[in-house]
């Protein structure tokens, strides 16, 4: 060694490692910039680009170019990585002969590994952003500077893809990206969830947002059991009384029976009219169909996404859900879609309804006619609603029967007792959700 030493000259030794540990370095920051730029935020930088940020700008313009980033960090990290290793090759075999391939070995994969790999990604992955932002000047000139090697290396590559598989397609179906955006949403909200309820109220709106294009009118309206209805044939003054004594601001008007709708009357129009024909003191004379407006009648498969739309567009907040045969199954109305998005709407007015009780044993008191989509919101649960709307509804399609009063089943996760019947309807079961593997664990 000493021999090795002095037939050589000490400044190109020292030369030499140095060359190297600057090597290693631009590997650290080939890697760090890899994991940064791979991860980072690309809604944050589009943020803080509308802001004025011109770091973030250039993050979105290499995100942009996604392939061309990926291959000029690929080709700069190997670049420097396999130069370091032949010059530590070369150093050591001058220092220790033959044996010291293998001492650059296992040298240069311990220094690779540790110090241009693990640590510099972790750093990055701690400040994923941050890393970015200042990284993403050095990238943008390393980018342009490598672009006519990697634009080949891209063109090689792409043609071999063309070869191995010629039938692959990169295009992704809607479903799938509607798929990707909701795993985004809980991806991003489940570990918070927990410690902050809005975080829980904001993530149960996305996915409502994002379901509007799934779910049918039928799932949400108001069943025609519990439709107040107002007698057209009535005298004026019946009706009057009725449409101001109730809490609803729109109310269907009938004839002959419930379901036979012959016009929407609008308790702030009928005011006004009340109030002009009493100035007139001709209120007896007042046609309650003059001032109703026609019914507006909606299929029970129309999605509320569509549904939403028509509304926008007619300016309307009241429908009227009939099925295939045009019988009348309830009524929707803007404020029911718009709570299907941001929860429960209550005023003043409201009819409360407890549909939910919780039990100090941890289970739930819950009526039939809650629907399963307003428990899942609720409790972040996941019961199926495609085969049945309520609770009551989904006791019957897996029990295949009308079942009686303390009957209980157990399936997906839960178990449910019927507490009440009235004639054929379920209206209150008893919910326990059963401990998972995991809870006991």
């Amino acid at each position: 060694m000493d021999e090795a030493i002095s037939s050589g000259s000490l400044e190109t030794v020292l030369l030499v490692a140095g060359i190297i540990l600057v090597l290693l370095a631009l590997s650290a920051l080939f890697s760090g910039a890899e994991t940064a730029l791979t991860a980072v935020s690309r809604p944050l930088m589009h943020e803080l680009e509308k802001d004025g940020n011109t770091r973030a700008a250039m993050v979105t313009r290499l995100l942009d170019k996604r392939e061309r980033l990926i291959g000029t960090l690929l080709l700069g990290n190997n670049l420097v990585n396999i130069s370091s290793s032949a010059l530590a090759t070369s150093l050591l075999m001058k220092l220790f002969g033959q044996a010291g391939v293998v001492y650059a070995t296992v040298v240069m994969t311990i220094m690779v590994l540790i110090f241009s790999e693990i640590l510099p990604k972790m750093i990055a992955l701690n400040s994923v952003n941050s890393v970015a932002l200042r990284l993403a000047p050095i990238m943008r000139v390393l980018v342009w500077v490598l672009t006519p090697v990697v634009s080949v290396m891209q063109a090689i590559v792409q043609l071999i893809i063309r070869i191995i598989l010629p039938n692959q397609g990169q295009n992704r179906s809607a479903a799938m990206m509607m798929a990707e955006l909701r795993g985004v949403i809980d991806l991003h909200t489940r570990e918070m969830a927990d410690q902050s309820p809005e975080i829980h109220h904001e993530r149960a709106m996305l996915r409502s947002v994002l379901d509007l294009a799934d779910v049918e009118v039928s799932e949400i309206m108001i069943h025609r059991r519990n439709i107040m209805t107002i007698d057209a044939d009535q005298p004026i003054r019946a009706i009057i009384e009725q449409v101001f004594s109730s809490p609803y601001t729109r109310l269907p008007l009938c004839r002959d029976k419930s379901d036979n709708i012959v016009g929407v009357i609008h308790a702030k129009v009928l005011a006004r009219a009340v109030q002009e024909h009493t100035d007139r003191g001709t209120l007896d004379t007042l046609d309650i169909m003059a001032v109703a407006t026609a019914p507006w009648f909606i299929p029970d498969a129309t999605r509320l996404l569509d549904q939403l739309q028509a509304f926008r567009a007619r300016r309307e907040h009241f429908a009227l859900v009939v099925d295939e045969y045009g019988t009348l199954q309830g009524v929707v109305t803007l404020e029911d879609i718009l709570e299907e998005i941001v929860g429960e709407i209550a005023d003043e007015h409201d009819i409360t309804v407890m549909g939910i009780r919780p039990q100090p044993d941890g289970s739930y008191v819950i009526n039939g006619d809650v629907t399963i989509r307003d428990i899942n919101r609720q409790f972040d649960w996941d019961l199926p609603d495609e085969e049945a709307a309520t609770l009551a509804g989904l006791i019957l399609h897996e029990s295949r029967s009308i079942p009686e009063v303390g009957q209980a089943f157990l399936f997906y996760g839960f178990r449910f007792e019927v507490l009440r019947r009235q004639r054929n309807q379920i209206t209150a079961l008893k919910v326990i959700r059963l401990p998972s593997r995991d809870d006991v664990e």
